[in-house]
């Protein structure tokens, strides 16, 4: 099973870290055009309406000019210049009053000609009066509107008209006004409500303040989807780095998207074949020079212990074959069926030799380096499967039944034609050795960061004294047994000789019921 290594993420991760800065951009955006807003919507508001009360004005004075005919005959403006001066105060929320002074001595005397003087009101005929009185009497006199209250404030002027802004202190509200005479000798006072303009600007700020809480809560849940965008594949390609560390190369990032996100997935996935190899070849080199200290050491002694083997071992096929070829020779039998046997005994014998010779250089081979390892990354559930279905047939010729449980794909480092070999000779020597119930069985087990394959096989335990010996070449422990069969004691030195290269442990362990040999191969780490 997997194990991953759980990191430590210290500060705020990079998803809060883009939440906080958008949340305080948006902040820092509302707010500065919250007091942008504050600061010149009024002031705006007023320059547009005065501007709009100067247009009226110019407009009204080129009206005039064309009822001059008109007005200097009966004083009333035309039916057409009636209805514009109406849809120009109605547009506009204005009040417009054209009059005529006639007097400007104590009493004023005026006559309206717009509205007409059968329509306006007592009380507008007052303002006109009051407004005549402040303006137009207050400039005769040499005086200035601003002098008569801090009520009043002069916003523009110009030669013909002069533009404030009044506060009436009897209802509580602000208007702007505009008072001044047309080209044509008529007065025109306008007046337009300021105090709708306060209003709607504190309406608007007011509602701004819900867009605002609005804006932060869809932003904030937008954020968080944004984010979680851009975390995610952040989150994923960690996780592979994490793999990465534990040796794992197997998982891939999928590239989706040619951004910085997708370029550093390509990356990430080139990285990971370039370390796998890096690997593969650093555990060669590892193993080469591993190898190469202890050949110098020990490669004299194996010379010296391989030539007395081989001589021990001779001496009895060769014997036996010297023998019956003399028998023969001599015609000590007769009969053919004799004369046939010794020729059995002795092609059964130089078979014998003809596979120790030949196990005796695979052994050479890999003892003195001349064999090398090749490191490889393989699934050895698959090898198992292949060794146990080419055993079948051999052990159901001894009526044992060999077990393997499949599992699921279970990679390991190591030279995957040599561990063939083990695998082989493990299965072999059980077969060989199967008794009682006559079952072999085949299983894996994780150990931390290696893999254990075991052969388990009925029959007869090994004795302790003679565990420890039973990897050294040409070693019997039943040696008619091993006779009968065909053994020479040199499979098991195999075996330890090929662990031994990959620098990788193997064993056996006595049961109740048998005997089970193992060899461990590495699953992750560097050793």
């Amino acid at each position: 099973m997997r194990k991953r290594e759980n990191c430590n993420v210290r500060g705020m991760s990079i998803r809060t870290k883009l939440m906080i800065t958008m949340l305080l951009i948006l902040g820092f955006t509302l707010c500065a055009f919250w007091m942008l807003n504050y600061a010149l919507l009024p002031g705006y508001y007023q320059h547009k309406k005065v501007s709009m009360l100067v247009d009226s004005y110019n407009s009204v004075n080129t009206i005039t000019q064309k009822d001059q005919p008109q007005l200097s005959k009966n004083g009333q403006l035309s039916d057409k210049s009636v209805r514009e001066i109406d849809i120009m105060s109605a547009n506009h929320s204005y009040s417009i009053y054209l009059f005529e002074l006639t007097n400007f001595l104590g009493n004023i005397m005026y006559s309206f000609d717009y509205p007409s003087s059968d329509t306006i009101s007592e009380r507008q005929s007052k303002t006109v009066e009051e407004k005549t009185r402040e303006y137009v009497l207050g400039l005769e006199r040499g005086g200035s509107v601003g002098e008569r209250g801090d009520s009043k404030k002069k916003i523009t002027e110009s030669e013909n008209y002069s533009v404030y802004k009044i506060m009436d202190d009897r209802i509580g509200s602000e208007y702007i006004e505009l008072f001044g005479q047309l080209k044509s000798g008529q007065f025109v006072y306008m007046r337009t409500n300021y105090q709708s303009m306060t209003e709607s600007v504190a309406i608007f700020n007011h509602f701004l303040g819900y867009v605002a809480v609005g804006a932060v809560v869809v932003s904030m849940l937008l954020m968080i989807v944004v984010s979680n965008s851009f975390a995610k594949p952040i989150l994923k390609i960690a996780d592979i780095a994490n793999q990465m560390a534990n040796l794992d190369f197997d998982v891939r990032y999928p590239v989706h998207t040619k951004d910085e996100i997708g370029l550093l997935g390509h990356s990430i996935n080139a990285l990971s074949d370039k370390l796998e190899n890096t690997i593969l070849e650093l555990k060669s080199a590892n193993n080469e020079l591993q190898k190469d200290i202890q050949n110098k050491i020990q490669i004299d002694e194996m010379r010296k212990e391989f030539l007395s083997n081989v001589s021990h071992e001779l001496k009895t096929p060769i014997a036996l074959i010297q023998g019956y070829a003399e028998g023969l020779q001599d015609n000590i039998n007769d009969d053919q069926e004799s004369r046939e046997f010794y020729c059995e005994v002795i092609i059964d014998e130089a078979n014998k030799m003809n596979k120790m010779v030949k196990k005796l250089l695979t052994l050479n081979q890999i003892e003195f380096g001349s064999d090398q390892v090749h490191f490889e990354r393989f699934d050895i559930v698959q090898v198992l499967r292949s060794s146990v279905n080419s055993a079948t047939l051999l052990a159901e010729q001894k009526d044992a039944e060999i077990l393997f449980y499949e599992t699921d794909p279970v990679y390991v480092w190591a030279d995957e034609y040599m561990i063939e070999e083990v695998i082989t000779n493990y299965i072999s020597n059980a077969v060989n050795h199967v008794d009682g119930e006559r079952v072999i069985r085949v299983t894996m087990e994780r150990r931390g960061d290696v893999e254990r394959i075991s052969v388990f096989n009925t029959g007869k335990t090994i004795p302790e004294e003679d565990l420890d010996k039973i990897w050294i070449k040409f070693y019997k422990v039943d040696k008619a047994r091993t006779r009968a069969y065909g053994g020479n004691g040199i499979g098991l030195s195999i075996v330890k000789a090929i662990m031994d290269s990959m620098n990788q442990k193997c064993g056996v362990i006595n049961h109740e019921n048998g005997v089970e040999f193992w060899f461990e191969l590495d699953c992750k780490t560097i050793d």
